[in-house]
């Protein structure tokens, strides 16, 4: 089977099912290393065949140094025998990376190691220390306001020390060698957005393309935010030098529109085509790159410049509920997932399909009625589509343009413009590019 006739028999992973998968990954304390990235890529493997990599603390990766692993088991802040601040309850109220402590520690003493966001006073805000050794909680603002002077048992049960960075990796052969890479980050821990919904796509994405016959072949890197694709990079240069199209994964469940980020490159071919994928989205976005958000900065750096954009919702940091506990699992759809493996697919399947022909009637228009090319029954809605397409795809195919810029200059959807090529083939009037005599 190909995509295209995947996509129309309609998602094998439909939105519950998606939604199902986020809220197995939600409760898992993840960091940039440890047993809880472990059972994520455990959890991705029931569905696709996940190769897990481990590099050693202290190896050298590009310009960074793979860290120290980090493992936490329990974390509180008691008063008078009872936790007012319990790992068990969220386990973003601890700073990601915090040392061990444990302490009983005067209330101003406390204060300085307590993060809360004064203007959303009723949520758990997420942060990180990853690169310099300190502890800390995550707490409401009004928790905060509310404390009172006293004494205050302080305990992060939690381990810092040499070990591994573990990514996954999930390669699906096709004809050529040539690679779309799919990236989607493992670190951030209770956080459904971000980045829950990118893993939980990755994996349909992943689980669709294994059951479909495929041009490309595909890898997808399931790893930490920024050191995990370097070590992914610096360790996999090889298959850099052959990625033709990629695709950054997150921020895919909640109700925004499509946001598409470009590659630093601008007009790849993944660029155009999720520009036309989603030109027929209402309200979605394409933006230009910029240097700053999620892995595809990695991937877009200058040594490597490879054309790998950024799909996404609601971009990161433009939701309230970002980085805090307000992004849990009411905050991602089960529709809105769907609907974020369907568009993926799209873009897939463009890039898939996409193909330069040449004409072999060239001359005048060729007689398409006496071929069974026009439809001969009045009262089909796309007939008129369908034949435009045919004209658009016979004027167009010199061998210098290919059926993604015939569905950019004619405005008409890309699998209407490829399936007409697809007819005309079969017809004996177009011929691939590279079969021309």
């Amino acid at each position: 089977m190909r995509l295209t006739e995947a996509l129309r028999a309609g998602p094998q992973w439909h939105g519950d099912l998606l939604h199902d998968l986020v809220a197995r990954l939600y409760p898992l304390p993840r960091s940039i290393t440890g047993d809880a990235v472990r059972e994520t890529l455990r959890i991705i493997a029931e569905h696709v065949p996940v190769t897990t990599t481990e590099v050693p603390s202290g190896t050298p990766v590009l310009d960074w140094t793979v860290p120290k692993e980090w493992n936490l088991r329990d974390a509180y802040i008691a008063r008078d025998g009872e936790r007012i601040v319990d790992l068990h309850a969220s386990n973003l109220h601890v700073v990601g990376y915090s040392v061990p402590v444990d302490a009983r520690l005067a209330r101003d003493e406390l204060l300085p190691h307590l993060h809360s966001l004064p203007d959303q006073p009723d949520v758990v805000p997420y942060r990180t220390s990853y690169w310099q050794e300190r502890w800390g909680f995550c707490v409401p603002h009004r928790l905060v306001e509310s404390l009172p002077d006293g004494f205050y048992d302080v305990r992060i049960d939690a381990t810092l020390a040499d070990g591994a960075l573990t990514y996954g990796e999930v390669t699906l052969p096709g004809e050529v060698d040539d690679v779309v890479l799919v990236s989607t980050h493992t670190c951030h821990p209770s956080l459904a957005n971000d980045n829950c919904s990118g893993l939980a796509v990755a994996t349909a994405l992943a689980a669709t393309l294994a059951g479909v016959e495929r041009r490309y072949t595909y890898r997808f890197v399931f790893a930490p935010g920024t050191i995990g694709s370097i070590v992914w990079l610096a360790r996999n240069e090889d298959v850099a030098a052959r990625v033709r199209h990629g695709l950054v994964l997150s921020n895919l469940g909640d109700g925004g529109a499509f946001t598409y980020k470009r590659s630093r490159r601008g007009n790849a071919g993944i660029d155009r085509a999720a520009a036309h994928v989603l030109s027929g989205y209402e309200g979605s976005t394409v933006v230009d790159f910029s240097p700053y958000g999620y892995d595809e900065r990695q991937y877009c750096s200058p040594g490597f410049d490879l054309p790998v954009g950024s799909l996404s919702r609601t971009p990161w940091g433009r939701y309230a509920q970002y980085h805090t506990s307000a992004d849990d699992l009411s905050f991602v759809e089960p529709k809105q997932l769907e609907g974020s493996l369907l568009t993926a697919l799209e873009i897939v399947d463009v890039v898939e399909r996409d193909a330069t022909y040449v004409n072999l009637s060239p001359k005048g228009e060729p007689q398409l009625g006496r071929r069974g090319l026009y439809s001969s029954l009045g009262g089909d809605p796309h007939a008129r589509e369908r034949e435009i397409a045919l004209l658009w795809v016979l004027n167009q195919s010199d061998g210098a343009r290919s059926l993604l810029d015939i569905a950019e200059r004619s405005r008409l959807p890309f699998a209407t413009v490829a399936d007409a090529a697809e007819a005309l083939l079969a017809a004996g009037l177009l011929a691939p590019c590279d079969a021309r005599s």
